[in-house]
């Protein structure tokens, strides 16, 4: 990171977002959308989501009607303007001096449970086997903070790993209001698990100030998502955004601490995990200065191709390679 972003992220103010009414956007990616926070870029927002579902649901698969967070109630019963998704999402967040053609960098820097407990879901019609389950159900399942672990059933502790399985900024104008269920461009309903605390996401900017929503709290989530839902929870997030203007980009594109991380996006996984690889290669073509015919080799050997979600509509890839192969260039070149 270049000097004046360090010192920019230092100084930089800390903001809180709460989730209302006047901040929910449900089922929704709208570059027309009205922001509910303005910020500069480096700034930080401590932003709170909701668990994507009714009082009404929880209930029925046995949550204490105590349990139901009232915001929660309210949005349910106050927000009608709605769809044509169903994520409960925060935002949409302004960042100055956002522009079309920039890169938002978005920095993970903590993901924190709100409530005890999460639920998982599968629908006649939806997941990727709908054939084999043509009936719903959900179940409520016990969040253990302290230990870490979702009480699954007894027995079968599921270790957590909170992460937003939405976040993305507005789509291009003339796309409209974009449902908030298949990712794109924009980012949006990614469900890649590796977006933890920790992690910085890099998506492309399509409208002026960016206009970023959160949501879609998972606890935790298996590759594929295979039954539509993961450990479906409300979540608070503190995230730093910075407006790159020295990155262009046309996927979203991400890092851990210790890898990097291409993805793809299209209706045919088989095209998506091309896509993954393409921006992988890439990647390492700009960043790395490695050859083309290099970049693909060391995709080869190296990077690890994975199914990000197949439950979407749109179908997510992702490929995984290790910082730590760059080490010994890194260490020649004095850096």
């Amino acid at each position: 990171m270049a000097l004046s972003l360090r010192v920019q992220a230092q100084k930089a103010a800390t903001h809180e977002l709460a989730i209302t009414p006047a901040t929910a956007a449900w089922g929704y990616y709208d570059a027309a959308a009205p922001p509910v926070l303005r910020i500069k870029s480096g700034e930080t927002v401590r932003v709170h989501t909701l668990i994507t579902s009714t009082p009404a649901r929880l209930e029925g698969a046995g949550l204490p009607a105590a349990q139901v967070e009232p915001n929660l109630r309210d949005i349910v019963e106050h927000v009608t303007n709605k769809g044509p998704g169903g994520h409960i999402l925060t935002g949409p967040i302004f960042v100055e001096g956002a522009e079309p053609g920039d890169v938002l960098e978005v920095r993970i820097q903590a993901v924190e449970l709100a409530i005890p407990y999460a639920y998982n879901a599968f629908g006649a019609k939806s997941g990727f086997i709908p054939e084999d389950f043509g009936y719903a159900k959900m179940r409520i399942i016990p969040l253990d903070k302290k230990k870490m672990v979702a009480h699954f059933l007894p027995g079968v502790e599921v270790p957590l790993r909170p992460f937003f399985g939405s976040m993305g900024v507005a789509p291009p104008a003339a796309s409209g209001r974009v449902n908030s269920a298949p990712p794109g461009i924009h980012g949006g309903n990614l469900d890649n698990k590796e977006l933890v605390a920790g992690s910085t996401l890099y998506l492309p900017v399509h409208a002026a100030g960016a206009l970023f929503f959160v949501g879609d709290g998972h606890a935790g989530q298996g590759n594929g998502e295979v039954d539509i839902t993961g450990l479906e929870t409300s979540l608070t997030g503190t995230l730093q955004f910075i407006v790159r203007k020295d990155m262009h980009l046309t996927l979203p594109r991400a890092e851990t601490p210790t890898a990097y991380i291409s993805m793809g996006l299209n209706e045919d996984l088989t095209l998506a995990a091309k896509d993954a690889v393409r921006e992988m290669i890439a990647f390492l073509a700009t960043e790395k200065h490695l050859s083309r015919d290099d970049a693909y080799m060391l995709c080869s050997v190296a990077g690890d191709l994975d199914v990000t979600q197949v439950v979407d509509g749109t179908r997510g890839a992702h490929m995984i390679l290790a910082k730590s192969l760059f080490g010994k260039a890194k260490k020649q070149k004095g850096n």
